[in-house]
C-alpha cells in the first residue's frame, strides 16, 4: 500500500491520511451514506487541510458533515477534534462518555503530551488543540447506534488501550472502525505472506486482559473487514486476532519480568523483529528497528505503567 492524501476503499468509505508525523503512520476516514457524511478519528489540527482537499474535489459541502466520530481521546486520535467542529458548522462529536470531558475541556491532555514532548514538538505534532462546546457533544454508550441516511453504526466499549476508547461497527461493510483496539499495521507491514499488526500499549491504562476481552467482543461479530487508524484496511481473520492476543500475552510477560524501561523496549524490539522475519520482512535490522522504535518506546512505558497499578494493587 502506497500512502496518499486518500485513499478510495469503497463502500462508501475513503481512507485520508492524517499528516501525523509521515505519511502512512495514522489516518481518519471518511464514510459516506446518500449525500450524508461522517468523519471517523480527526487526527490533529494538522489533519483538517487533507480532509479539506478531499471534500474540495469531491464538491462536499461542510453542512453534509453529519458526525465527527473519534474512538479515544489520544491526540492523534483525537487532536483535531476542535478544528473539525469549526470547520463543520452542523456536525455533532460523538465520543466515549470518559472522553467527552477531555475534549470540552482538553488542557489536562495538552499539558500532559507538552510534558512529555515540549512545546515546540507539540506544536509541530498536533498544533492548537480547540475545546469543543458541550452542546455539540453526545456521549455513545455501550451498544448504542446511530443511523447516517440509514446507513447504521454501532458503538461498542472496548478497554484495553485506554478506558475512553470504543469501536465503531459499520454494518454495510461487517466491518470495524478499530481504533488502537486491533493493533497497528503500518503499510511496511503488509508482506506478501500476510499482514503483520502488533498491539497498541501506550500509556496510561493499559489493561491486558481488558484488552483481550475487547479482541474477543471484536471477533464474536464475524467482521469481515478492520478499519485502522494506523494504518488502512484490512481483511479480518482469526488468525490476526490471535496473532494480536498472543503478542498481547508474552508483553505481560516481558514486562512482569522486567522493571527497566530500556530494556523491556529492547526484549519488545527484539520479540517483534523475529515475528516480523517470520511474516518475510526482508528489511535490514536497523532499518526495522528504526521503524519500530517509536511504537516499543511508547509500548515499554504503557507496560511499565500497568505493572506499577499491579504492584500498588
Amino acid at each position: 500500500m502506497n500512502p496518499a492524501a486518500w485513499t478510495e476503499l469503497g463502500d462508501g468509505i475513503t481512507c485520508v491520511d492524517a499528516g501525523y508525523v509521515e505519511p502512512g503512520l495514522a489516518c481518519c476516514y471518511l464514510l459516506e451514506s446518500r449525500g450524508e457524511y461522517a468523519v471517523i478519528e480527526t487526527g490533529t489540527a494538522h489533519s483538517l487541510a487533507n480532509l479539506q482537499a478531499l471534500l474540495a474535489a469531491r464538491a462536499i459541502a461542510p453542512a453534509q458533515l453529519r458526525y465527527v466520530i473519534p474512538t479515544h481521546v489520544h491526540l492523534d486520535h483525537a487532536g483535531g477534534a476542535g478544528a473539525m467542529m469549526a470547520a463543520f458548522p452542523r456536525a455533532e462529536l460523538l465520543v466515549h462518555p470518559r472522553g467527552a470531558p477531555h475534549l470540552a475541556d482538553p488542557q489536562r491532555l495538552v499539558a500532559a503530551s507538552r510534558a512529555v514532548y515540549g512545546d515546540a514538538l507539540f506544536e509541530l505534532l498536533y498544533g492548537d488543540v480547540v475545546p469543543v462546546a458541550a452542546a455539540r457533544m453526545r456521549s455513545m454508550g455501550d451498544g448504542e447506534h446511530i443511523e447516517l441516511a440509514g446507513r447504521r453504526l454501532q458503538f461498542r466499549h472496548t478497554e484495553g488501550h485506554a478506558l475512553h476508547h470504543f469501536c465503531i461497527w459499520d454494518e454495510a461493510t461487517a466491518g470495524w472502525f478499530a481504533g488502537d483496539t486491533f493493533g497497528l499495521s503500518y503499510p511496511w507491514c503488509r508482506f506478501p505472506a500476510g499482514d503483520f499488526l502488533l498491539p497498541s500499549t501506550t500509556p496510561s491504562q493499559f489493561d491486558p486482559q481488558a484488552l483481550l476481552a475487547s479482541l474477543t467482543l471484536l471477533g464474536s461479530y464475524q467482521p469481515r473487514r478492520m478499519y485502522l487508524t494506523h494504518y488502512g484496511a484490512l481483511e479480518y481473520t482469526p488468525d490476526k486476532q490471535a496473532l494480536l492476543a498472543q503478542q498481547v500475552e508474552v508483553y505481560g510477560a516481558l514486562a512482569r519480568d522486567c522493571a527497566d524501561a530500556t530494556v523491556l523496549e529492547q526484549r519488545l524490539a527484539d520479540y517483534t523483529l523475529a515475528l516480523l522475519r517470520r511474516h518475510g520482512a526482508g528489511m535490514p535490522e536497523p532499518a526495522l528497528r528504526a521503524r519500530l522504535a517509536m511504537d516499543m518506546r511508547l509500548n515499554a512505558q504503557g507496560l511499565l505503567a500497568w505493572c506499577t497499578r499491579l504492584a500498588r494493587g
